[in-house]
């Protein structure tokens, strides 16, 4: 996927693949001077469609995403949307954390893609590429025009996330619960405060976002708690899954979903490096655990997906239905294609 396959005013190259990244005519370039976001560069982009479709062959069990931004400030070293910068010419570890593409029209092309007449309202799923409430947002506020489109359609739709920002638009979530089925998961992969700070520099800390759980609650819409990423010889002791469950179960999550680090290309590169900096006597253990490609080995993911169940159950919460977010609807549902082209959008798993 190339730049100029994304902009609404595409500029002319002689050989696919070619050609500035960036053309002059599709994209604004901006950087602001306050602390939240010095260091960071923000590509303005016209975007030519946002309802994405999900590949066939995809895990996940939604079929269509929105993704406002490209590139996250959370800077989380394992995250796997990593490899999609690559896709542009950017860099995949400090270029994925400080050039970020923002889809400007985002709100307006979901309004006109939802109205399309071969639109009947499928799901749609939301934070599966990049955090859509990273800082980013606090800016550009695309969410709450997109949340409106989806409102007034009454199209269900789930949102996953790190960011306490969401809390934001409350009302319209709100709103939106009252017409169609709205989801919503927070990502805690761990409590543990040092392990937070190094691994998820960019992103609030795990207490604050049981607080967005926990504020959801109370205001009736229910949320889960995506328990992601379990990371290996890190944050998988059972006194730190059990501080995180407990946590969780404190905070009112209505399901808690564990989910063991993956580190696909692009990521696995970025985190490797980052481990053989702060934790080098982990190294030829990771080698050695994801030798057979970017899965842990199938008897590890059991063995943490089976013991944050009975934790689950110990504190009073139950996991999501086969082990997928809350709000995220079963795989084989009605494929219902946008109008226009069909781009296919790389997704978390």
């Amino acid at each position: 996927m190339r730049w100029d396959n994304l902009a609404d005013n595409p500029a002319k190259t002689t050989t696919p693949g070619t050609g500035a990244l960036f053309a002059a005519d599709a994209v604004t370039t901006r950087t602001f001077d306050t602390p939240e976001f010095r260091g960071i560069t923000f590509h303005e982009i016209r975007a030519r469609s946002i309802v994405n479709r999900v590949p066939g062959a995809s895990r996940m069990p939604f079929e269509w995403t929105v993704n406002p931004y490209r590139g996250c400030t959370h800077a989380c070293v394992y995250c796997f949307a990593r490899k999609t910068h690559s896709y542009l010419d950017l860099d995949t570890g400090l270029g994925f954390d400080s050039q970020i593409v923002v889809k400007i029209n985002a709100p307006e092309l979901v309004r006109r893609e939802l109205s399309a007449a071969r639109w009947h309202g499928a799901h749609i799923a939301m934070g599966t590429n990049v955090d859509c409430y990273q800082r980013a947002e606090g800016r550009y506020r695309l969410m709450p025009g997109i949340l409106t489109a989806l409102r007034d359609h009454a199209n269900p739709f789930s949102i996953l996330t790190k960011g306490t920002l969401i809390l934001r638009d409350l009302e319209l979530l709100r709103q939106a619960a009252e017409v169609t089925e709205v989801g919503v998961s927070v990502s805690v992969g761990f409590t543990d405060p040092e392990l937070w700070r190094t691994v998820e520099p960019g992103t609030p800390s795990p207490e604050r976002r049981l607080d967005v759980v926990r504020t959801l609650s109370e205001h009736g819409i229910g949320c889960g708690v995506l328990m992601a990423p379990v990371i290996p010889y890190l944050g998988d002791r059972p006194d730190q899954l059990r501080a995180t469950v407990r946590a969780v179960a404190d905070a009112g999550a209505t399901s808690v979903t564990p989910l063991v680090l993956h580190l696909r290309p692009g990521a696995r590169e970025w985190f490797m490096e980052w481990l053989g900096l702060h934790h080098p006597h982990l190294v030829r253990r990771y080698e050695r655990l994801y030798a057979d490609g970017a899965y842990a080995p199938t008897w590890y993911q059991r063995r943490i997906t089976r013991y944050v169940h009975e934790l689950a159950t110990e504190y009073g919460i139950g996991p999501s239905h086969h082990g997928t977010p809350r709000g995220f609807p079963e795989r084989g549902e009605e494929r219902t294609p946008p109008a226009g082209p069909e781009p296919t959008q790389l997704t978390l798993l």
